[in-house]
């Protein structure tokens, strides 16, 4: 069962080693770099994908600053555990958590235009381009009611 667990002492550095394989380290920071921009962004969410008692992925979201909108930030699956379903999975987990705020009803993530798995993952499940770029990334929207 995959369930999102706290980064804390007990498993930080595991979440460090993880990592994608070589041709998609352009479209993900790696997840010290992310831990780093949640202490230094104490708004984003991180945290560690399981299934079971084996560590398989990170992701982390936030209530951006700026835009007082929810955005994902990051959504990896490590490199053994990739074309498995996870990632499908750690989103609508994620989407779960997002939409228990009632107050929003929509969603930001940004994707590499070269990342075609990622973006068929985030077209397939509704999200759609909102017509920005940030940071060189396609910005994608979700709403629901």
């Amino acid at each position: 069962m995959l369930t999102l667990g706290e980064i804390d002492r007990t498993n930080f550095r595991d979440v460090i080693k993880l990592s994608v394989n070589e041709t998609q380290k352009t479209y993900v920071a790696d997840n010290a770099y992310s831990l780093a921009q949640a202490k230094a962004q104490p708004e984003c969410v991180p945290l560690a994908v399981y299934d079971g008692d084996t560590l398989v992925g990170f992701t982390m979201y936030a209530m951006d600053q700026e835009d007082q909108e929810y955005w994902i930030y990051r959504i990896m699956v490590g490199q053994q555990f990739q074309s498995r379903g996870y990632g499908r999975k750690i989103l609508s987990m994620v989407l779960d958590r997002i939409r228990q705020d009632s107050a929003h009803h929509m969603v930001y993530l940004s994707c590499n235009p070269e990342n075609v798995w990622g973006r068929a993952l985030y077209e397939s499940v509704g999200f759609r381009p909102d017509g920005r770029f940030h940071h060189d990334e396609i910005v994608y929207r979700l709403e629901w009611e």
